[in-house]
């Protein structure tokens, strides 16, 4: 088992090093290799553990956790991960074929992104209030509609990456890639006010009631000790609103993104330029949000027209 442990450790630093894998793959990856290590254990293998894995003891796992009543999703993620690793281990040639080459993965139902409508976007724009917090929850939540980051690109944005002469950002997206989102007048000027009004008093109380000093840093959003603004703390932003609003919505930071898309294409934006910003690597990723509008279209014509 100890060189099984080894080469799990070879595998996260390859996903860190090579593939760029976000911390939260990374994580995800390694713990459900250590549960399929488990299950295999206790099917009885032996030393050549990985050796003895074939695409039918792969299938029993999936019987396995569809038994459990795992959900889809993560049946899907568990069966990427082993197909990851052992991909990995070919290369190193630990194993000579890839078990999972011959599994069939679980179709993954399709659901309809949640969205805002104008109505309620618009409402949860104009709630944060003047103090320094209020301002900053005012510029995450503008900057979130309107350039449609995700929360991760969010909270990494750092100062030097903001054009505000040509309204643009630099954002990394998953796997370290680079790209440029726009941002309306709107945004600018209440990313401004945050910048000038309310940041440098939140980095100034970092010292204040007895709080341990954040370190320097260079990023944008910043929470009540000056310190870097985390995803957890953007969703509890998110909440806190929602709740004031009384919207019936499970609502979070992709929320908010699935917005973006669908306003842009619901007002005449193209799938290539909104699959551009959002950083879409596949088209077909985009054109759920077709769904979408489709979907409101198809309701409206059966509401008002006649004959529908």
């Amino acid at each position: 088992m100890h060189q099984i442990d080894q080469l799990i450790e070879q595998f996260v630093l390859y996903l860190k090093v090579e593939k760029n894998a976000s911390q939260h793959t990374i994580h995800s990856y390694q713990k459900d290799i250590i549960q399929f290590v488990e299950f295999v254990s206790s099917q009885g293998a032996g030393k050549e553990l990985l050796a003895r894995v074939t695409p039918l003891i792969i299938r029993s796992y999936l019987a396995y956790l569809n038994s459990e009543q795992y959900a889809k999703a993560t049946i899907m993620r568990r069966i990427a991960a082993l197909r990851s690793f052992f991909r990995f281990l070919c290369r190193e040639s630990i194993v000579s074929e890839n078990p999972c080459n011959a599994v069939r993965t679980p179709k993954l139902e399709k659901r309809l992104p949640v969205f805002l409508d104008s109505n309620e976007i618009s409402g949860l724009l104009a709630l944060a209030d003047s103090t320094p917090l209020g301002l900053r929850d005012k510029a995450v939540l503008e900057i979130l509609y309107a350039t449609g980051v995700r929360v991760s690109e969010l909270v990494g944005i750092c100062l030097p990456d903001i054009d505000f002469a040509g309204r643009t950002i630099i954002v990394s997206g998953k796997g370290a890639k680079q790209r440029i989102v726009l941002m309306g007048r709107t945004a600018v000027n209440i990313l401004e006010q945050y910048l000038y009004k309310a940041r440098p008093e939140l980095c100034a109380k970092a010292g204040e009631y007895g709080r341990q000093a954040a370190k320097p840093h260079n990023r944008l959003f910043v929470n009540s000790r000056g310190g870097p603004l985390t995803d957890r703390s953007v969703r509890r932003i998110i909440e806190k609103y929602i709740d004031v609003l009384a919207i019936k919505k499970n609502v979070s930071p992709h929320t908010i993104r699935h917005t973006f898309a669908t306003h842009l294409l619901d007002n005449g934006a193209d799938l290539r330029s909104v699959q551009e910003l959002l950083g879409h690597v596949n088209l077909s990723t985009t054109q759920l949000y077709t769904h979408v509008t489709t979907e409101r279209l198809k309701a409206s014509y059966k509401k008002s027209h006649p004959r529908a």
